[in-house]
Parts: C-alpha cells; structure tokens; sequence
C-alpha cells in the first residue's frame, strides 16, 4: 500500500505545471469546484505543484469574507439574554493553513503577520465603538466557535515534498462549508522569506435541490419565509396527531 501510495503521489504531482522563467513556483487543484448536494457529507481537493529550485511551502485557504457579530450572553432574572456584542469586518468564512514544515521554523513573527499566516495573524477588524481590548476578547472568542464549528482548522496541515521540488497536500473541507469563491495562496519559502507567491481560486456551490432552495430564498425572501413558517406549523400538526386520540 505504501508503495502505491507513492507511486500516485509521484504521478499527480509529476502532473503540476512547471514554474514559467523567472517564476519560481506553480500549483493547481485537482479540481476547481466543490459541489454542495443532497446527502453532501465534506470534501477533499488535492493541491500539487512544483518549484524552480528547493524550498519551503506554505498554503493558505480562506474563505469569502462576511462580517459577524459576538454576543455575550448575561443572565437576569435567571433568564439568558444578549449583552454586549462586538461587529467584525470581513472575517474569512473558511480559514485553513498548511506547510511542509513547522511554521516558526520557516518564517519570523513579522512575515507571518504580513501575509496573515495564522489564527493570530487575521488581523480581525472590529467596529466602533468597540476598544482595542474588547476586540481582543471578542476576536478570541470569534475564533473559537469557528473553531469548534470546523471553519477554522485547529492544527496546521501537511505539504508533502517530491524530490526537493515536487509538492502535494490534500485541501479537506466539512459538511457545514460556506459557499462562495475561496482563495487559495500558495507560498514558496527559503532562508526565513517568501520568495514565490501563486494564488488559485476554489468555487464551493449548491446544486439541485439544494441550489434551487438557496436561489428562491434569496430572490423570494418573503414568500420562502411564509412556506418556512406553514412547514413548521404542518409539521408540529402532524406530529400531535398521534397523541390526540390518547
């Protein structure tokens, strides 16, 4: 198995393109769409490329940007409620990182921060009137239910090397993915500096049924909240009849 494994590993990433003159990096996907239907439990896209020359590589993914709200639940009177909540600009929906080595063995604090390589480099706008702490605070707690939610990977993935210029890793994405346009940037890393950027496009859609229910609403935002609404009431109806004749 280990050597079929290999071999394959050999042959897809024999398959990269090569780096144009002067470019010292190329890479693609194995495929450029991920499909969302009925049944759709995650998916799985292979990155694979090659460099001119040996080096690192670092692969970060990110979602289409939205902006999102933290709420602090508070208790009165025993009841929990909203409190205080902190709004932030153009949070990444989806957010993964991968490299052949461990980060901080490739690249220094201030890289990482420049080319927002890690949770701790996002670099989370806040809105006013919210203070430099709070952000701080709300930020980290935006973290970790993205986190907890599987749309910020936890760990850093792996970027296997071929050959000293040879590379593949395996882009995995959950059930739950946003779908939208993803962002898909590639970084060739020597002696502690990016020396080669190549950035690729993933599409993450809805099709059938499910395309068909997103499209009706957003274009018929009204009427498909009324036929939300008499589902729900259908269904609670339905499942008291048993209980009626008791």
């Amino acid at each position: 198995m280990r050597r079929l494994a290999a071999a394959a590993l050999l042959l897809l990433a024999a398959a990269a393109p090569a780096p144009a003159y002067g470019d010292p990096v190329a890479a693609d996907l194995s495929s450029h769409v991920i499909e969302i239907g009925s049944g759709f439990t995650g998916a799985s896209v292979v990155l694979f490329g090659a460099t001119l020359g040996s080096g690192d590589i670092i692969v970060v993914v990110r979602g289409p940007p939205h902006d999102v709200t933290v709420r602090r639940k508070t208790k009165i009177a025993g009841i929990w409620v909203n409190g205080q909540s902190v709004a932030f600009d153009h949070v990444p929906s989806y957010y993964a990182v991968a490299a052949s080595r461990p980060i901080v063995e490739l690249l220094p604090p201030s890289a990482r921060a420049r080319y927002h390589i890690g949770l701790a480099n996002l670099a989370l706008e806040a809105e006013p009137p919210a203070t430099p702490q709070e952000a701080q605070r709300y930020g980290k707690a935006l973290i970790a239910d993205q986190q907890r939610a599987g749309l910020f990977a936890k760990t850093t993935g792996e970027i296997t090397v071929l050959g000293g210029q040879l590379f593949r890793a395996t882009l995995s994405f959950p059930a739950n993915v946003p779908t939208g346009v993803y962002s898909v940037d590639i970084l060739l890393v020597r002696d502690g500096a990016v020396v080669g950027e190549r950035s690729t496009l993933l599409d993450v859609i809805t099709v059938g049924i499910n395309a068909a229910l997103s499209d009706f609403s957003v274009e018929h935002s009204a009427a498909y909240g009324v036929v939300a609404v008499v589902m729900a009431l259908m269904a609670g109806w339905l499942a008291s009849l048993p209980f009626r004749g008791a």
